[in-house]
């Protein structure tokens, strides 16, 4: 039987966005500079969502959404991404996630929560931001988590999904995107503290009586 090999979508958009970092690059645009415009225009497109203009609201998101994949591929096409560039872009996308979820919160409560949609996209914000917790954790302590069926990309895709259902007049259309977006995202949590579990190294024996080597507990960093 053949293996079925799991895509994500970041690898799909990436090869597509290619044409156009080749051409920013060649116009001097930096990664970093791709990062914040496509935070911005998501605030942007999450703003037009939360007064109930869907439509636009979810392609102006999903436009911008893009962007976390052409600044990465930029960033391997200038010879690797800085630490400052990977720290930029972490705390841009923790933002962009939270205009977007935050705006689908604000406006399912103005409708009336319907099917349960408020506490669905409630549940996506938090869920979605321990998919991304678990990922930097376990690579902070060596291990790898960089696995799951809903990366954030994914995610932002479902709920894009969700908002053109909704803008077309099917009001069931958001809220069944966020319940599957709830499912996908625990299941995803799961798969990286899975994936991370088995990817620990084994830890070397230390003296008597002090703990193996790797397993002090690390501090948690401020913020």
């Amino acid at each position: 039987m053949a293996k079925i090999v799991q895509v994500p979508a970041r690898a799909v958009v990436a090869y597509g966005v290619r044409p156009a970092a080749r051409f920013l690059l060649r116009l001097g645009v930096s990664p970093n500079a791709v990062t914040v415009a496509g935070t911005v225009g998501v605030l942007v497109g999450s703003y037009f969502g939360a007064l109930g203009h869907l439509f636009w609201g979810t392609v102006i998101v999903t436009a911008c959404a893009l962007t976390d994949a052409l600044d990465g591929t930029m960033a391997r096409m200038r010879g690797g991404t800085s630490k400052f560039g990977a720290l930029l872009d972490s705390s841009m996308d923790r933002i962009a996630d939270g205009a977007v979820f935050g705006a689908v919160v604000f406006y399912m409560a103005n409708q009336g929560n319907p099917y349960g949609g408020t506490v669905a996209a409630l549940i996506s914000l938090v869920a979605g931001q321990v998919v991304s917790y678990v990922k930097a954790r376990a690579q902070s302590l060596g291990m790898d988590a960089d696995v799951g069926i809903a990366e954030r990309l994914e995610r932002l895709l479902i709920i894009g999904a969700g908002g053109l259902l909704g803008s077309a007049g099917l009001q069931w259309g958001l809220p069944a995107a966020l319940w599957v977006l709830v499912v996908l995202s625990v299941v995803t949590v799961f798969q990286r503290l899975v994936h991370a579990a088995r990817s620990e190294p084994t830890p070397l024996p230390g003296p008597a009586g002090a703990p193996p080597a790797g397993l002090a507990e690390p501090k948690e960093p401020s913020g």
